[in-house]
């Protein structure tokens, strides 16, 4: 059995103080640094907490641009092809709150923005997402009330970006190594596999703007 800490007190005398820097970081809304650093990132994880106090972390991705400042100086993520247990989008109607992680490749600083959140489905806010991207059914748009860069410690610690230590870990177990240990599956893994990359293709294929075709001009 683990030795809990049960106060606050006790766990702030096993640290030291924060320095000033990493408490006037803080702040309430975005600047024009943290639009630019949302509005390239392609990769944000949206962690929520639901009615019942159950806690959620979803990864979410796009094209550079895919989620949106919108004027207000809130930050609208489109709801693209998911799983559909709509576990994110459900905690955030019940509880109104999201905090975000922003990932920018190759950069191992993360922006992080937490804040009151609700679901849209406002045309003009849906209608303004990338042109590459479809127009999604809703989106979460978060009003900031904690925005801060977050250190690059982490992703320095994990070599994260650093191609030369990603080969010892590519042997790790993948969707369908897991998939196998949890349920009964009377399926070949490499039929799985096979199955899983058509998914993607297809739920990335629908995430994609129907474009009209042009015919082609007579000469």
């Amino acid at each position: 059995m683990s030795v809990r800490i049960d106060t606050v007190e006790a766990l702030r005398d096993l640290y030291r103080e924060p320095s000033p820097l990493v408490k006037a970081k803080v702040r309430a809304a975005l600047d024009a640094p943290c639009i630019d650093f949302v509005q390239r990132s392609p990769f944000v994880l949206i962690a929520t907490v639901g009615a019942d106090g159950r806690v959620d972390v979803s990864p979410r991705g796009g094209p550079s641009g895919f989620v949106r400042v919108l004027p207000d100086g809130t930050v609208a993520i489109p709801d693209l092809n998911g799983n559909n247990l709509l576990d994110t989008l459900r905690a955030v109607v019940e509880t109104g709150t999201a905090g975000t992680i922003f990932v920018l490749p190759g950069q191992d600083e993360t922006l992080r923005i937490n804040g009151r959140a609700h679901v849209s489905i406002d045309p003009v806010v849906l209608g303004g997402f990338t042109a590459e991207l479809r127009t999604p059914k809703s989106a979460i748009v978060i009003e900031p009330h904690e925005v801060f860069i977050h250190c690059a410690k982490a992703f320095r610690r994990g070599q994260v970006w650093q191609p030369e230590s990603w080969p010892a870990l590519m042997d790790g177990p993948d969707a369908v190594d897991i998939l196998r240990a949890q349920l009964d599956l009377q399926v070949d893994d490499a039929v799985l596999r096979a199955n899983f990359a058509k998914g993607y293709a297809a739920d990335l294929a629908a995430d994609l703007a129907e474009r009209p075709v042009i015919a082609d001009r007579p000469e």
